[in-house]
């Protein structure tokens, strides 16, 4: 089985969705995120701008290869709405991302049962909303070398068509280079038996 290295993530934030169910609004959002930071920015910033809501339930996931993710009910019964909203993150199978849904209080209860349903479409259209997108993982690596071995490294950077991130290129030169996961090993070695180059994994 050869091991998976692409993800599929979200472009960019989302105009947000509108569900509604006895007189219940429930507005869906999408952010594409990084860490856990940004799950605070844009939930604090929401409360700003919905303060009077009365719930801001969300799940969010981050990581390609090792997962973190979490579901929060804010205030909801247990489970009727950050597991609904994560099951649809599953379900799209996308990471670094965070749905979060703002609910205004319509008067009527809707029951666990209609709670579950609400949080899961909304989060839902949410995600038929954004621009999906699959990227690789890649793996960077740092390449030390004398400037008269700047034709070998480069070669090599050509044939292989490799991603260059950062470069510092005087008498003593650094290339930072990001390598797709499956093709890294073969990058390493070829690079690694180039005689007076350095590579190390960053």
């Amino acid at each position: 089985m050869t091991e998976k290295d692409t993800y599929k993530t979200i472009t960019k934030a989302i105009e947000p969705v509108l569900f509604k169910d006895k007189n219940s609004k429930f507005f869906g959002y999408a952010f594409p995120i990084l860490n856990e930071d940004d799950v605070k920015l844009h939930i604090e910033g929401l409360k700003k701008e919905h303060h009077s809501a009365r719930h801001w339930c969300y799940a969010y996931q981050i990581g390609a290869e090792t997962i973190s993710y979490r579901a929060n009910d804010d205030g909801e019964p247990n489970n009727s709405a950050g597991m609904p909203i994560y099951g649809q993150i599953q379900s799209f199978d996308v990471t670094n991302i965070l749905i979060v849904v703002v609910r205004y209080f319509g008067g009527v209860k809707l029951g666990v049962g209609g709670l579950i349903n609400a949080y899961k479409t909304t989060a839902q259209l949410a995600l038929e909303a954004s621009q999906i997108i699959e990227k690789t993982i890649n793996i960077d690596y740092l390449i030390t070398f004398d400037y008269k071995n700047m034709n070998k490294v480069m070669r090599v950077i050509k044939e292989r068509n490799l991603n260059i991130t950062n470069q510092k290129l005087e008498l003593d030169c650094q290339i930072t280079i990001s390598v797709r996961k499956k093709e890294s090993e073969a990058v390493f070695e070829k690079f690694n038996h180039l005689f007076e180059i350095q590579i190390k994994q960053i």
